[in-house]
Parts: C-alpha cells; sequence; structure tokens
C-alpha cells in the first residue's frame, strides 16, 4: 500500500463523488494531497449511482466500459490490481442494433464478422468499411493518446494542438466522415450513433469523436460484474484504505473565495448547514455549470458569466425505466440499442428543436443476460433509455411521466420483450427534471455542454478555471468529455496543472 500523506500535507476538497471525483481524489492522494470528498446524496457514483429495488440492482447511469486500462491506472497508484476487486466481463457482441423493419446488425470486435455484417447489408460498402476504421483509428491516435490527458490550459495547447486537428479535418461533422466512406443508410447510422453515448449528435459533433469506435476496436466493450457500481465500490474501497474520507449528506451550498488580493482564489467550502471548511485548492466534480453558475459568487466569475452559462448549448437529456420482470428473456443480449423510424430528423428534434416527438430511439440494457446477480432467481433486471431534449423543452415531466414510461412498454413488448406488461413485477423512472433535482445538472441535461467542436478542448470549460486559482474541473462538463474514458482521462488531465503539494505546503 502507497504512503498516506501526512496530516500537515495541503489539504484538497473534491465535491462529489462520481467517477471524476474518486479519479481525482485518487490521483491527488497519491501526489501528496489530503483529500476529503464530499457529497450530498447518501451513497457514491453520482451518475452511477446504484437503485436497489424490491430485490433488483440497477446501475442508473453508464453501462458500456471501454479503455480500462484507465480503470486499472488506479488500482496501480495505491498498488493493487484491479482484478483483486472487480471482475469486468468482455461483451460479444458488444450490442445489437435493431432497426424499426426488424432487421439488426451486431457490433463486435472481430473484423472479419464485422465486415460480413456490413456485406448482409452492402457488399458494396466493405472497403468503406475498412478505411473508416482506418480513420477512426488515426483520429484515436490524434485525439485520444496524444491530447485525451491535455489540460488545455492556455491558447497555446490550443495552439499546439491545431495541427492535430486539421490533420483529422476536425471541421466535418462525424455522420459527414462516416457518409464519405459509407452509403447504405442504415449502416451510416451504424457507425455514426457512437455519440449519443455521450450526450452528442452525430450530425453536429466532430468527426474527432470516430475515436470512440476505434476505443471499442482496441480494448473491447466490458461489463463489471455486480453492474458499473462494482467499479465505484472498488474506488471507493481503494479511497478508503489511503485514509481518504468521502462525506455524504454534504451539500455545498457555495464555494468561499478570496478575492481581495487581486485574481479570486478559493478558499474552501460552505455547506448548505453553515459549516465552513477551509481548504488549499477545491476540485468540482459537481456539473460544471452549475458549479459557476449556483456555487460561485457573480463578481468572481470574468469568463463563465452567467450569460455565458445560460447562452452554452447543453446536451439532450434522458428518460430512463428501470424495472424487473419475473420471467427471463433469453433472447434478448446484453445491450440493444432499438432505433425508431427517424434517424436525422429525431435528432433534430432533441437538439434543435427542443421538442419531445412522439417517436422515439431506445437503449435497452439486460444485464442480467451476463450477471444474474442483478436479480432475484428466474427475473430479468433492465433498463431502458429514451433520448429526450432537456428543461428548455417545457415538458411537465411529472405530468407526462406515466404515459410515455406506457409507451415505452408499448413499444418494447410489440418488439422484443413478449408480454412485458404481464411480467413487470418492480418498476422507477428517471426524468430531465430528475437530471436536474437530483444530480444538480443544469437544464437536466444528461451530459453537460454539448460536445462541439467549440465547445470541445480549449473551448470547453477548463480543468483548471479561467476565473478563479486554486479552483479546479473534473467530470462530464469539462475537457475531454462525458463518457468513462472522458471523465477518467479529465482526472489524468487534472494531474497536469496541479500545484506541487509540497510547494503549497512549504508556502504555508
Amino acid at each position: 500500500m502507497k504512503a498516506r500523506p501526512g496530516d500537515d500535507a495541503p489539504l484538497a476538497l473534491v465535491i462529489g463523488s462520481g467517477f471524476g471525483g474518486l479519479a481525482a481524489a485518487l490521483r491527488l492522494n497519491a501526489r501528496g494531497w489530503r483529500v476529503q470528498v464530499l457529497e450530498r446524496l447518501d451513497a457514491s457514483g453520482g451518475r452511477a449511482y446504484v437503485h436497489r429495488q424490491d430485490g433488483f440492482s440497477f446501475d442508473a447511469g453508464p453501462t458500456i466500459v471501454t479503455a480500462p486500462h484507465l480503470f486499472e491506472e488506479l488500482w496501480t497508484l495505491v498498488g493493487r490490481r484491479m482484478s483483486d476487486d472487480v471482475e469486468l466481463r468482455a461483451m460479444d457482441p458488444f450490442y445489437r442494433i435493431r432497426f424499426h423493419d426488424g432487421s439488426h446488425f451486431d457490433y463486435c470486435a472481430d473484423v472479419d464478422r464485422m465486415r460480413a455484417e456490413v456485406a448482409r447489408f452492402s457488399p458494396a460498402d466493405v472497403p468503406g468499411f475498412d478505411s473508416l476504421m482506418a480513420e477512426g483509428e488515426f483520429c484515436c491516435k490524434l485525439g485520444f493518446d496524444e491530447l485525451g490527458a491535455v489540460a488545455f490550459d492556455s491558447l497555446g495547447d490550443l495552439v499546439r494542438a491545431t495541427p492535430s486537428l486539421v490533420r483529422m479535418r476536425a471541421w466535418r461533422s462525424l455522420y459527414q466522415m462516416v457518409s464519405s466512406h459509407l452509403k447504405h443508410p442504415l449502416l451510416r447510422t451504424v457507425f455514426s450513433f457512437h455519440p449519443l453515448l455521450i450526450g452528442g449528435n452525430p450530425f453536429s459533433v466532430t468527426s474527432v469523436y470516430s475515436l470512440i469506435t476505434a476505443l471499442e476496436k482496441r480494448w473491447g466493450v466490458h461489463y463489471a460484474m455486480g453492474g458499473t457500481g462494482a467499479l465505484v465500490r472498488g474506488l471507493v474501497g481503494l479511497l478508503a484504505q489511503q485514509g481518504v474520507a468521502i462525506r455524504y449528506g454534504a451539500e455545498v451550498k457555495r464555494i468561499t473565495v478570496d478575492g481581495s488580493a487581486g485574481r479570486p482564489r478559493a478558499t474552501g467550502v460552505e455547506l448548505a448547514n453553515g459549516e465552513r471548511i477551509e481548504a488549499d485548492i477545491v476540485v468540482s466534480n459537481a456539473d460544471v455549470a452549475w458549479t459557476y453558475r449556483q456555487l460561485i459568487e457573480p463578481q468572481y466569475r470574468r469568463h463563465w458569466t452567467d450569460r455565458k452559462v445560460e447562452r452554452s448549448r447543453y446536451s439532450m437529456s434522458l428518460f430512463v425505466w428501470y424495472f424487473g420482470t419475473d420471467r427471463k428473456y433469453q433472447d434478448v443480449p446484453h445491450h440493444m440499442m432499438l432505433l425508431g423510424p427517424r434517424y436525422k430528423e429525431l435528432l433534430a428534434d432533441i437538439f434543435h428543436k427542443h421538442h419531445l416527438a412522439d417517436d422515439f430511439s431506445l437503449y435497452l440494457h439486460r444485464p442480467t443476460a451476463t450477471d444474474p446477480s442483478m436479480a432475484p432467481d428466474g427475473c430479468d433486471a433492465f433498463y431502458v433509455l429514451s433520448p429526450v431534449p432537456h428543461l428548455a423543452s417545457g415538458t411537465d415531466w411529472a405530468a407526462i411521466s406515466e404515459t410515455y414510461r406506457q409507451r415505452i412498454e408499448a413499444e418494447l413488448e410489440r418488439t422484443v420483450l413478449p408480454g412485458l406488461s404481464r411480467h413487470v413485477v418492480t418498476s422507477k423512472v428517471t426524468t430531465p427534471q430528475d437530471f436536474r433535482d437530483n444530480l444538480l445538472s443544469w437544464q437536466g441535461a444528461a451530459f453537460g455542454m454539448e460536445p462541439l467542436l467549440l465547445q470541445s478542448a480549449w473551448f470547453r470549460p477548463h480543468n483548471r478555471s479561467e476565473d478563479i486559482d486554486g479552483l479546479f474541473m473534473v467530470g462530464a462538463g469539462t475537457h475531454p468529455g462525458a463518457g468513462l474514458p472522458g471523465v477518467l482521462s479529465s482526472a489524468k488531465a487534472l494531474e497536469s496543472v496541479l500545484p506541487d503539494a509540497l510547494t503549497v505546503r512549504r508556502a504555508r
């Protein structure tokens, strides 16, 4: 076990214990900081919170684990192996994409099987598939390997990255890039939907996000036995071994700032109960827009003003129905996408018009296909996720939530879960209003700011605050973005802009 920082080490407060906050706490501790984590909920995880109900366990958020080496690095920091605490299972296929006409595409790591799947739809597109995969790998090398853990702290960082962005032709949308390789419309959908997993519209996000397919191909798609919550519990256990406390039910009311000596500096936090905690630095894993708009007084924000926060563009939100059945659906794979009749038009309704459409596309997660422990014997656990507009739509979710759930239930019953309504034995829903009220996500957006080109890298909220010394950001809303690889990489990027703990201690 790695030695713990002494009592005289400088103190870092981490707001929030999602994956970004937990990873940041471990990295801070390894660099000689005393760390205290403040979590307003009753358990860690943030968007990866675990719901337990009637003998079923439901992962609230991320279910697809890619780039597992980023988790392994965190265990290595404290001299352990991830396999000591968490078992990852490789998915094969990664997921099934089911089209509205009932046909499907099984997406996997094996290149020959993928070529065969492409050929079932369009033999002429097989060479285009090969060239698309090659370009995705090129973007992964430049966009992930070289830039993923770069903090983009200054214009100089942007200038140095510009040649790589030009080589990737980052001004193109991902859908444009995919369409330059593939002609069949359904194949264009198969190979462009991935940004939706991190809150992006394939018709708007930069083509750099083709790196997601390369990440999957390199390292596979995995499931943590016991659910994504097993990873959360593993990281919490590592922190406990290092003496890092997580204080639950500790809601931060504001970040305290000293503005008396020129540039403002974070000095700690004030909790909702009035308690003040002083610290040398503050790291926020809370939603970035919420952090700036709600936790920091406006006179200290020259860059992230109220106007700038409110005028930024935010990702879509999610309607999620968690349910358990008293029977098993053996033909349903672990991960399935059920696409509706519209693709581009539905995404325009969600991202641009902020209109809740009558149709939908769904992601169906059946963890019991791999891990029976997530449900009682003979039962299945599911969640089904529908991308929906964030709260700018004006939708009254309290009024329509049950009607919307019933529509989803009927579609699942019609397509892949026959007799579903007769077999549901437990049920819970999460709406955009819950993202706003429970996770304090600005506008109820599920992934923070939309990952547009001009809201990425240097243009995204920085890992080191542009406004306040001693304030740092990790998580989906900061660089490099949402998704487990992005969130974990934000904690790596944080390391590159942290002050040295020993220097801070000597300067006291």
